[in-house]
């Protein structure tokens, strides 16, 4: 058999509600997105890693640092649309979607989150790490439990599980949104409307389940920063200037 072809797609919207322009706001000398780019292509698992954005102002900055660029429709409803438009440019056995807020990803990101689909039966793949404590009741950290098999049951802003008789349940599980798709997979998620849960708890993945289209999950490496606030812009400042992360 042919060797399987990956492709990476980084989203990135400039016209972003909650911190305006996140994309190529500077973090440690660089646009965040170059952060992102950098620990993907640092994988060696993805070729090419291309960031699709509908911006003139994201193509250009991203060429002026040898970073491939893809433009797409300012339609696009969401970053898996913005996928699945490279996808029909692209030709890829597998696509990942790898958001372009997350400036804290490394290489070491990728490794898991791809060997899922050693497994036939895995079509989309995604990561998630124990959720920190001061996180556990934040409705924007996305929390997920999973069958034996690695197959998400569910995700959701609220707490789950519930911990009905308060025994001090430790095993939450944050979601990080990036996700891996067989391009089958893919098309037919594009191609589905929003669902009720989609629509109720504002989680796209929660389509895929709504239509019996299994995620699985991988444990990362470590958690992330995702990018929404002043405050998490000075927080991810903060840990890659101290980083060694800096150098890459």
């Amino acid at each position: 058999m042919p060797p399987t072809r990956i492709a990476g797609v980084i989203p990135a919207r400039l016209g972003s509600t909650r911190l305006p322009r996140k994309v190529l706001r500077e973090i440690a000398g660089r646009p965040m997105v170059e952060w992102v780019w950098r620990a993907a292509a640092d994988s060696g698992l993805m070729d090419p890693v291309v960031v699709a954005t509908d911006s003139e102002e994201v193509a250009i900055v991203c060429r002026e640092r040898n970073i491939p660029a893809v433009m797409t429709s300012p339609h696009c409803a969401s970053g898996s649309d913005r996928v699945r438009e490279v996808a029909r440019r692209i030709d890829a056995d597998i696509y990942v979607n790898i958001q372009g807020d997350e400036p804290m990803l490394t290489a070491e990101f990728f490794r898991p989150l791809l060997a899922l689909f050693d497994r036939p039966e895995v079509d989309v793949a995604t990561l998630a790490v124990p959720c920190p404590p001061h996180e556990i009741a934040n409705p924007n950290a996305v929390k997920v439990v999973a069958a034996i098999d690695g197959r998400a049951l569910y995700f959701s802003r609220a707490t789950i599980p519930f911990d009905r008789d308060a025994i001090g349940f430790t095993g939450y599980r944050k979601h990080l949104g990036i996700y891996a798709y067989r391009k089958a997979a893919l098309e037919r998620f594009a191609a589905l409307p929003p669902s009720p849960l989609e629509k109720l708890e504002r989680l796209e993945q929660l389509r895929l389940l709504e239509n019996g289209i299994g995620i699985y999950v991988a444990e990362a490496p470590g958690d992330t920063i995702g990018v929404d606030t002043e405050e998490d812009l000075s927080r991810a400042e903060e840990i890659l200037r101290a980083s060694p992360l800096e150098s890459r």
